[in-house]
């Protein structure tokens, strides 16, 4: 088969291609320990695919000043980049269905939330760059998810109407921004439970369960939930 002409998927990164998730848990809790807070799995779990900033705003509470939020951020990522080197692997499925979603024609991007030197070492880590068209990171967008304006700004960059644009998320804010975006949702339970993706198109346990005959039917409009 090949792709219908003019359709692109938009992959998010952290929890769909990667489970980077110990590793920012730690560089979290060594950040936020510098200031007297602990941040449990389950508050980590819930502020899953946020924007750094808006993350941090929710921990520290009350007023917190722009600059404060900018210096813990990036020392929380400086703690991250370390952490992670050498520790990455892609999740099952996800080099597969990149050589195939690239061999029947769609375009595709990566959108992710996290800083662009945060995508970059993943990217390099996991040898997948060259399988994106373009990158859209949390440094590229004033709001981030559940507002669609990542997705829409990759869509943009890549030329492809929203309506013709799938997304691949992990995240509840992720399914929403989709949503809101006006665009195809498919979205994988690594990070949250089948139950609270249930607004996406199409639900899987693993990206090891998809090819593109199962991409193309969900341009079809059909929804369903596996695995």
């Amino acid at each position: 088969m090949t792709a219908e002409p003019e359709t692109a998927v938009l992959w998010d990164m952290d929890g769909v291609i990667c489970d980077s998730a110990s590793c920012h848990y730690l560089a979290w809790n060594r950040m936020m320990a510098r200031k007297g807070i602990l941040v449990t799995e389950e508050v980590f779990r819930g502020g899953f695919g946020q924007r750094t900033d808006a993350f941090i705003s929710s921990l520290v509470g009350g007023e917190v000043s722009p600059a404060e939020i900018q210096n813990i951020a990036l020392e929380k990522e400086r703690y991250f980049r370390r952490i992670v080197r050498g520790c990455l692997e892609p999740l099952p499925g996800v080099v597969p269905l990149l050589n195939s979603l690239r061999e029947v024609g769609y375009r595709m991007a990566l959108a992710s939330s996290a800083p662009q030197a945060n995508i970059s070492l993943t990217l390099n880590e996991l040898d997948i760059t060259g399988y994106f068209e373009t990158v859209v990171s949390g440094d590229d967008v004033t709001d981030g998810k559940p507002s669609p304006q990542i997705f829409l700004l990759a869509a943009q960059r890549l030329g492809v109407t929203p309506a013709r644009c799938l997304v691949i998320e992990d995240a509840v804010v992720g399914v929403t921004a989709a949503r809101r975006a006006g665009m195809f949702c498919l979205a994988v339970t690594n990070t949250h439970p089948a139950e609270r993706l249930v607004a996406a198109d199409l639900v899987v346990s693993s990206l090891a369960e998809v090819n593109t005959d199962v991409i193309k039917n969900i341009f079809k409009k059909s929804k369903g939930v596996t695995g």
